[in-house]
């Protein structure tokens, strides 16, 4: 049942995609629900238990249409699965459907919505990873407005107290004895000392509950990066002491284990570096696993200067989680390595890395020939091999945080024909989105930013009524597994890497013809204005082609 199991898992690998962001955590979805065509907008809730907003756009919407949704989690599957609710028609726009969906509890969740109409039902399961990452403040108001009520109720209360055992011992002529003063004393004193080890449970309770949220909540994995200035070696090492702090259930302890890592399009770890403040490099790299927290990678000719890092890891549960931390490449690095064919080993043939002008700067700053000029909304941009990007949108139209955006680029050939587009790591392109001031960052697919791997995860949930800890092999033979499913992927070749890592997958934006599909695009929410730059990868004869764009976010 292992090797069932094992098997199953590898298959999830085959096919994950990163849900991995900062700063973003909102969650786009581009695709079909049986016969229905929507896209659907989730903003999963920063405190849990919370209400996740979720919005659907429903293609050719006829009357009659109803759209539910319903919280899903992984490690509950169906059986675990609450009712669904019927979100409600907007009356200003036509296929447009509003609902709040609440989850209770954190993990790797997701939302089910289901379509029913002329045309039958169809469902979709959207994954959202479910995690407090905000503290709640009590408004100064409401907690001395509190505090008031709390003081009346202790008056009130001892008063009551105090006068059941001595004035309401009287008739309505008697007079007030000594005993029934005492008496008075003590049932005030008796009510002061109960009211007060009352208080003082709840207050203790309050504290633990806070102390426990606070433990619990959702903080992102640390790392140091260390370079080798003689060959050029770069080593990432992942802090657990965190994990290890939380991984007390036994839950926590399957589904945290660095050991249960999966590949996200045949690769461990996504990188990408980029360059502080001006980010005009930008390199993408592939780290292979030296042990279960340690990546090494051999890192490509980079100018010198402070990089900021972004690398994107996906758990077998379906949580994907991205690492941020910083590198600073000096000017005297010796990248010329003694034993070249130790080097070859260590490099991906996958990594990618380009030049372009800052983005406050639109000349160059720094010569090389591997520079592209950045592009904007509309304008054509060179690439590299003779290849023209653009963006497919007005130039001067807005774009509005808070505001779902299709961001559509072309991609011509020298002849200013349709490019061929190839698929690169088993899409048809990927994008980075990056803040100027770093603190927003998004890995994204043509079909939006959720992870196929994760829906896949809990779909195969779904459908499976056992625990899913009985069934899962040992962290070291599960690593072991994984390192060689990565190493055979490697030795694949093209055709047949793609065809694996494409299987079951289905690109919203792209028809019959889609692996030469010349136009992408990315359905996304900017949470907050500001100005962005947005790199897209593609693939065309064989070779990877940057491009970059730069977005002023209104």
């Amino acid at each position: 049942m292992k090797k069932i199991f094992l098997s199953v898992g590898l298959l999830i690998c085959l096919c994950i995609n990163a849900w991995a962001h900062v700063g973003s955590p909102g969650v786009t979805f581009e695709g079909g629900a049986g016969p229905y065509k929507l896209i659907a907008n989730i903003n999963p809730p920063d405190v849990i238990p919370g209400t996740a907003a979720v919005t659907v756009y429903l293609e050719g919407a006829a009357k009659g249409t109803h759209v539910s949704a319903r919280p899903v989690y992984w490690y509950a599957g169906a059986d675990g699965t609450p009712k669904a609710d019927v979100a409600e028609p907007s009356t200003t726009e036509r296929g447009r459907f509003d609902i709040k969906v609440w989850l209770m509890s954190t993990g790797t969740s997701s939302i089910e919505l289901a379509i029913t109409g002329p045309q039958g039902k169809g469902t979709v399961v959207v994954p959202v990873m479910a995690v407090s990452t905000a503290k709640r403040t009590m408004p100064a108001s409401l907690g001395w407005g509190l505090f008031a009520m709390a003081v009346f109720l202790v008056i009130l209360m001892v008063t009551i107290i105090s006068s059941s055992v001595s004035d309401s011992q009287l008739n309505p002529t008697e007079q007030l004895t000594k005993r029934l003063r005492r008496r008075r004393v003590t049932g005030a004193f008796g009510a002061v000392v109960v009211l007060g080890l009352i208080l003082w449970g709840g207050y203790s309770w309050w504290n633990a509950a806070a102390a426990s949220y606070n433990k619990y909540l959702y903080r992102p994995l640390q790392a140091s990066t260390t370079l080798n200035n003689q060959n050029g070696l770069l080593k990432f090492t992942i802090d657990t002491a965190q994990l290890n702090e939380l991984s007390r259930s036994r839950r926590g302890n399957l589904t945290r284990k660095m050991n249960y890592l999966v590949p996200d399009h045949g690769k461990l770890m996504h990188m990408f570096l980029v360059k502080a403040d001006a980010l005009d490099v930008f390199a993408h790299l592939h780290p292979r696993r030296a042990d279960s927290v340690t990546f090494v990678t051999q890192i490509p000719n980079l100018p010198a200067g402070k990089y900021w890092i972004y690398a994107d890891i996906t758990r077998l549960s379906g949580f994907a989680e991205t690492i941020i931390d910083t590198l600073s490449i000096p000017e005297t690095i010796y990248r010329q390595a003694s034993n070249p064919s130790q080097l070859s080993r260590i490099a991906d043939k996958d990594d990618t890395y380009f030049i372009t002008n800052p983005i406050n700067n639109k000349n160059f700053t720094r010569p090389s020939v591997n520079a592209v000029m950045c592009g904007a909304p509309g304008v054509e941009t060179k690439l590299q091999d003779g290849t023209s990007a653009v963006w497919v949108q007005r130039p001067g139209q807005d774009l509005k945080a808070g505001q779902l955006t299709e961001l559509t680029f072309e991609m011509l050939d020298e002849n200013r024909k349709p490019a061929k587009l190839e698929p690169y790591l088993g899409m048809m392109a990927h994008a980075v989105i990056l803040k100027d001031d770093g603190s927003v960052y998004i890995h994204l697919h043509p079909s939006g930013s959720y992870s196929m791997g994760s829906q896949k995860a809990l779909l195969d949930r779904m459908a499976f009524h056992q625990p899913l800890d009985k069934y899962l092999p040992a962290p070291q033979v599960f690593a072991d597994s994984v390192n060689r499913m990565v190493a055979s992927l490697d030795a694949m070749n093209e055709g047949e890497r793609n065809q694996l890592l494409m299987a079951g997958m289905k690109h919203g934006n792209a028809g019959s013809n889609e692996h030469s599909a010349h136009q992408i695009s990315f359905p996304y929410t900017f949470p907050q204005p500001g100005k962005y730059r947005i790199w897209v990868q593609t693939k065309r004869n064989g070779k990877i082609l940057n491009s970059a764009f730069d977005a002023d976010v209104k």
